[in-house]
């Protein structure tokens, strides 16, 4: 590919077939998402090549344009990607094509889709933590007449619950755009989806104080269930701020 020719995402793949240090080709982002592609949406590429591999591939790592991102790398090196980071999401959804080592390749992101028992219960717990902290702030911030940062704890809360309910589940939180996506076709155990979600529209936009009390005394029984209780005891008389009047 020449200044004169720009690299095409179809043009790439071709090479990347046609080159045996090509272990998988692995798609990400909008496009490995089926409904989300729009106009505007680029192809985001893993190039995965075999441990110790040479190749003239190489002069695409770090690729970038409006059409074609690249990032090539090695096989032990995609092994460890996203683990943990903010791409594991991305990876456990991702697509791979093709795949050269019978369905190894393939295997990687979907074990990325899964967190460790011990990792989920280490992370719910700390977004727990999170989450209450927000929480307390937004109803205390209302209670003492400051809206705007009520509203702004508000949002934080909702950003931490996320993480929180994901982690339960010992699933990696979804990015917003996928969402809404994700739910629908996987939704958390023990919640309704539309009620959530709408809680989580109305919360940050409105502060509204009675709504997050309703919110939280489903996430309290379930944190509690999954044993994250000492966390939540740790807040003292202050979890009546959080579950409001008439809450035990």
């Amino acid at each position: 590919m020449t200044a004169q020719q720009p690299l095409i995402h179809d043009a790439f793949v071709e090479l990347a077939r046609t080159d045996p240090a090509v272990v998988g080709l692995v798609l990400k982002g909008s496009r490995a998402h089926e409904g989300m592609t729009t106009d505007h949406s680029d192809h985001d590429l893993y190039v995965v090549l075999a441990d110790g591999a040479t190749t003239p591939l190489d002069r695409f790592a770090g690729h970038r344009t409006p059409e074609l991102d690249l990032v090539v790398l090695s096989l032990r090196e995609f092994r460890a990607a996203g683990l943990p980071g903010f791409e594991r999401y991305a990876l456990a959804r991702a697509r791979v094509v093709p795949d050269r080592l019978d369905g190894g390749t393939a295997r990687m992101p979907a074990v990325r889709a899964r967190l460790a028992a011990d990792e989920a219960f280490r992370d719910a717990g700390e977004w727990l933590d999170a989450y209450v902290n927000s929480l307390y702030r937004s109803v205390e911030d209302d209670r003492d007449g400051h809206p705007l940062a009520a509203r702004l704890d508000a949002a934080d809360s909702g950003r931490f619950l996320l993480e929180l309910l994901f982690a339960l589940d010992r699933r990696p939180r979804p990015y917003d755009k996928y969402l809404e996506r994700e739910l629908a076709r996987l939704p958390l155990p023990g919640w309704n989806t539309g009620p959530l979600l709408a809680a989580l529209d109305r919360i940050p936009a409105t502060g509204d104080v009675p709504a997050q009390h309703r919110l939280f005394a489903p996430v309290e029984t379930a944190a509690r269930a999954a044993g994250h209780g000492a966390v939540l005891d740790a807040w003292g008389a202050d979890l009546d701020l959080m579950r409001g009047p008439g809450a035990r």
